[in-house]
């Protein structure tokens, strides 16, 4: 029996916005965008994080004034305790979404025998 992909990826979709790791990084989300101290410091640190990586990308090297600004920021962010909660629930969502990920590529890495033993 064939299997539509496209109906099979909108309904992890749908599991993913009804999974208790999304919940929590939305209310996460929603409490640091309320605070309007928390909020700015997220942005600032989110606008440095787009800045290096579009760097990155474009093969542009990275200062090392840009790296100790960076560390420094995410310092001062972590020390917040809200951004600290939200950034903590991302990474779990991140972690989710790559075991997903590896899930999904199991047929491909078995079929070209490259899968980790």
């Amino acid at each position: 029996m064939a299997v539509n992909l496209h109906d099979a990826a909108y309904e992890l979709e749908r599991s993913i916005r009804n999974s208790n790791e999304y919940h929590q990084l939305k209310q996460m989300y929603d409490a640091v965008n309320r605070d309007e101290s928390a909020r700015r410091m997220f942005e600032n640190f989110r606008n440095i994080q787009m800045q290096l990586q579009q760097k990155q990308m474009m093969g542009e090297d990275i200062t090392q004034e840009e790296v100790e600004h960076a560390q420094k920021t995410v310092a001062l962010v972590q020390q917040h305790d809200m951004i600290g909660r939200l950034m903590e629930a991302e990474q779990r969502m991140s972690m989710i979404i790559n075991e997903l990920n590896m899930i999904i590529m199991k047929p491909l890495e078995e079929l070209y025998g490259v899968a980790a033993e």
